[in-house]
């Protein structure tokens, strides 16, 4: 009697798959690397988004997690939150430079270690660092984004990745913990004008240097500004990265007014490759996450429902840049009149430093809540 014969019916099959993976394949994939958003990539099957959490032990978020990303939003679902404040963005006053990347999956942003771009404000209790811009798009107009919005998605989804810098030291550190990750997401239509941020992202001299795997291109004199609607709202959600390993660590924002860019440049996406020049071509466009069940998670906006017909006016509406400074020299105060939450604040948390941020008002440095108060500077004495 043969091996095969020998053993039960699914070791054998099981025997023959691994042989025959063996013989077609050749050497094992980085178990990391071993993911697509298409189960078929040159005739060999990699594990598709129905996969993920099958495969490796350690992605088993993407197929039992109760909080996955990406959602669609139902925006009477929506919850008014009076709330949450302003997003604020820091560069330093400096313009960012970095690396345009095709990765084989996304058109990848990596910001260079200077300047340190952070994020904070809105539903975030902590300062967040900026650790790569990601472009997802679609194979046609109108279908691309992850997110959807009652029902409707978007030609291309933004999303700028940032971990927790006060709570960890890196980005794969942070998506372990809680309160670990941030990701803002912008969505993009194809239209008549184009962003200017992403114009220069997306020009030819540009974006042609990119076309296959692992094709990079050096980029500098962006302003991250120019990316964000001039006025907009957001809605915010708990949820999952939307890649393996599936981490449940993010807080999503989701800005609720679209960008544009041209069918141009949106045809130029779509000619890039995931993979080598010496491989097939195979377009990296449709590379998003099927969408997750929202179950009982909480939407919450910055935008109030009763008012439908206001259009984000107001400071609250708008991103508020941080220009980040050495600390103030000491001042010869004599007394601090600070407002009982304040008093309170400063007592739970003492070791947070003060810094000035204008004339008679000072601000908690590590805290997105205002700290008023009053400087009395002192008399001389007769």
């Amino acid at each position: 009697m043969g091996v095969a014969a020998r053993l039960n019916a699914p070791r054998a099959l099981l025997l023959w798959a691994a042989l025959g993976a063996a013989a077609h394949i050749g050497p094992a994939p980085d178990p990391d690397d071993w993911w697509s958003y298409k189960d078929n990539l040159q005739g060999n099957f990699v594990p598709g988004p129905p996969f993920w959490g099958l495969v490796n032990a350690a992605w088993s978020l993407c197929a039992v997690g109760k909080r996955q990303s990406p959602v669609d939003v139902e925006l009477k679902r929506v919850l008014y939150d009076p709330f949450l404040p302003p997003l604020r963005l820091s560069t330093g006053g400096e313009k960012l430079r970095g690396t345009l990347y095709n990765t084989g999956r996304h058109v990848s942003f990596l910001p260079a270690p200077r300047p340190v771009v952070n994020v904070s404000g809105g539903p975030l209790l902590y300062s967040h660092r900026l650790s790569e811009l990601r472009l997802l798009f679609g194979a046609r107009d109108g279908a691309g984004s992850e997110h959807q919005i009652n029902h409707q998605g978007f030609s291309a989804e933004v999303q700028l990745i940032h971990f927790n810098q006060e709570l960890y030291g890196n980005l794969s550190t942070a998506s372990r913990g809680p309160n670990g990750l941030a990701i803002l997401s912008l969505f993009v239509n194809v239209a008549g004008s184009s962003n200017p941020f992403l114009s220069r992202l997306l020009n030819r001299d540009t974006i042609t240097r990119i076309s296959y795997k692992n094709d990079a291109y050096f980029l500098q004199d962006l302003s991250l500004e120019l990316l964000f609607p001039e006025s907009f709202g957001f809605i915010t959600y708990q949820g999952s990265l939307s890649t393996p390993p599936c981490s449940e660590t993010v807080t999503w924002i989701l800005i609720d007014r679209a960008l544009n860019i041209t069918s141009l440049q949106m045809h130029s996406l779509r000619l890039l490759s995931q993979n080598p020049p010496s491989q097939i071509f195979q377009s990296l466009s449709g590379n998003g996450r099927p969408l997750q069940p929202l179950a009982h998670r909480a939407l919450r906006g910055n935008r109030d429902p009763r008012h439908p017909e206001r259009r984000c006016r107001g400071p609250n509406y708008r991103l508020h840049g941080m220009i980040q400074s050495a600390p103030p020299p000491r001042l010869g105060l004599t007394r601090l009149c600070v407002s009982p939450w304040c008093l309170n604040m400063i007592q739970s948390y003492p070791p947070l430093l003060l810094c000035m941020i204008q004339p008679l008002e000072l601000s908690l440095a590590l805290s997105p809540f205002p700290l008023c108060v009053k400087v009395v500077q002192p008399t001389s004495r007769s």
